[in-house]
C-alpha cells in the first residue's frame, strides 16, 4: 500500500489542501508546477518550506496542493502551510518540526487574525465620522 499524507492550511480566507505522495519531487500547486507560480514573491513563500527540508527529503516525494479563495498571498501562505505541515508528517521529524517552527511559525500554527466586520457610522471597521465642536 503506497503512504499518503493528506493535510490543510488556511490563512485569512484562502484555503489549501494538499497530498504528499511518494515521487521524484514534483511540487504542483493548482496542478501547475510551483516554478511557474506567479507573483515571484509569492512563489518564494512557497519555495521555503522546500528550502529548509533540504534537496534529498523533496526528490523522494510529490507534493500537491489545492488552493481556494482569499488573495495572492493568503493562498501562497496556505499552500506554504499545508507543503510544511505534510513534509512533517511524512518524515515524523522532530527536528523538522523544530527547524520550521525556529525559522517561521506560521508555516505549522495557523495565524487567526480575520478582518472585522464593518459597523455603521463610519468608513470601517472602527473608523468613525469626525465630529469638530469641541
Amino acid at each position: 500500500m503506497k503512504k499518503v499524507v493528506h493535510t490543510s492550511g488556511k490563512r485569512k480566507t484562502a484555503i489549501a489542501r494538499g497530498t504528499v505522495q511518494e515521487g521524484k519531487g514534483r511540487v504542483r500547486v493548482n496542478k501547475s508546477p510551483v516554478e511557474l507560480y506567479d507573483p515571484e514573491l509569492a512563489r518564494l513563500k512557497l519555495y521555503e518550506p522546500l528550502e529548509l527540508a533540504g534537496e534529498d527529503l523533496i526528490n523522494t516525494v510529490d507534493i500537491n496542493v489545492h488552493v481556494q479563495g482569499g488573495g495572492v498571498m493568503g493562498q501562497a501562505e496556505a499552500a506554504r502551510m499545508v507543503i510544511a505541515k505534510g513534509l512533517v508528517q511524512w518524515t515524523n521529524d522532530v527536528d523538522l518540526k523544530e527547524r520550521f517552527t525556529q525559522y517561521d511559525r506560521t508555516m505549522l500554527v495557523g495565524d487567526p487574525r480575520r478582518s472585522e466586520p464593518k459597523k455603521f457610522g463610519g468608513p470601517g471597521a472602527r473608523a468613525r465620522k469626525q465630529k469638530s465642536y469641541r
